[in-house]
């Protein structure tokens, strides 16, 4: 598919990565807001809704056709369709991956942090098979936490966001410690259920797009010094 040529020249070191996504109206939201933000493409991996489900493509308001989009990945080939030296991050908008790490409890909450703990169980059971076989205790990658607004697109940068009933996968985690990656906080106020994927890729994707051009920016003047 040819991509028109003014979404090229605005197209930014910056991808999405959509881990499990099942929900038409949001993936259809995530595209339009990708397009808008000017990010260089889109991977889906496996679990995803199919992104020219009719439904996909009335929410995404002719995004398939501003931004590259790939289906049905698995996530050993994810790393195929990053640029080279990109970091990978993980949304976190509860934050409640730092308590996994201080209580030694094994979280993965995706997007809804009070609720919906029937998930973890998967993840649990195999916590224990391993620890039978005599596999390591540290099964679950260890990431930084910090907030989405401190910098963290000085390389190129691929954001996953989890969708609202399975969250984020194991091997998004994986792969976001294998390149250097974070997980990005986006605080809530306490006592408030957590934001929908779609409000959380905009609130990344956007934040990411004002880093690039306040790093664009600074360049221009310094060069504009010499």
């Amino acid at each position: 598919m040819t991509f028109p040529e003014i979404q090229l020249r605005h197209s930014l070191p910056l991808l999405l990565i959509c881990d499990n996504l099942r929900d038409p109206g949001n993936l259809g939201t995530i595209l339009r807001s990708a397009a808008g933000a000017g990010c260089s493409k889109v991977l889906l991996t496996k679990g995803c809704v199919d992104a020219w489900e009719p439904k996909v493509l009335r929410a995404g308001m002719g995004a398939h056709f501003q931004v590259p989009i790939v289906n049905n990945l698995d996530w050993e080939t994810v790393p195929n369709y990053l640029p080279t030296d990109t970091r990978v991050y993980v949304a976190d908008n509860c934050g409640l991956y730092a308590q996994a790490q201080t209580s030694n409890k094994a979280i993965d909450h995706g997007w809804v942090c009070d609720q919906h703990l029937s998930k973890l169980h998967k993840y649990e059971e195999e916590k224990e098979d391993d620890l039978e076989t005599g596999a390591s205790k540290h099964w679950l990658p260890e990431l930084e936490v910090q907030s989405y607004d401190v910098d963290w697109t000085e390389a190129p940068a691929a954001v996953v966001i989890g969708g609202e009933t399975h969250g984020v996968s194991l091997e998004s985690l994986q792969l976001a410690s294998s390149t250097g990656g974070k997980r990005l906080l986006i605080p809530v106020v306490p006592g408030v259920d957590s934001l929908n994927s779609a409000m959380a890729a905009s609130i990344l994707l956007f934040e990411g797009k004002r880093q690039l051009r306040l790093r664009a920016e600074h360049l221009s003047r310094d060069m504009s010094y010499r």
